[in-house]
């Protein structure tokens, strides 16, 4: 199956590239290398993984993925926190993430069985 194809991946990368643009002019470079990079990992793992042979190696890098999607969560509640995130935005990225998280799941089931 190609990544490509996922709405999982697609959702994901959308939200990776919003995150870079929201933090473009961020200045603590720390924060914003994290939560750009924990957003980058999520559609990255996707990638990679789906392009594994085995269906155990295709569900290890869908769990880094949705380990990333927890990673980002943390990361916009705390940018929330110290006013680098602004609320509403946070909010939607919240819900993404949760969703991305259990497309997750459902897609690791899938190349399980």
């Amino acid at each position: 199956m190609d990544f490509e194809k996922l709405e999982v991946w697609r959702r994901s990368a959308r939200l990776s590239a919003e995150l870079f643009k929201a933090m473009r002019d961020l200045k603590d470079f720390g924060f914003k290398d994290q939560i750009t990079r924990s957003g980058l990992s999520i559609p990255s793992n996707i990638a990679e993984g789906m392009s594994r042979r085995s269906s155990r190696e295709k569900c290890r890098f869908l769990d880094i993925a949705k380990g990333s999607c927890a990673e980002l969560r943390t990361q916009i509640y705390i940018g929330i926190d110290i006013g680098y995130v602004d609320s509403t935005k946070a909010k939607a990225w919240l819900v993404e993430t949760r969703e991305i998280a259990s497309m997750l799941t459902g897609l690791m089931k899938r190349v399980e069985n």
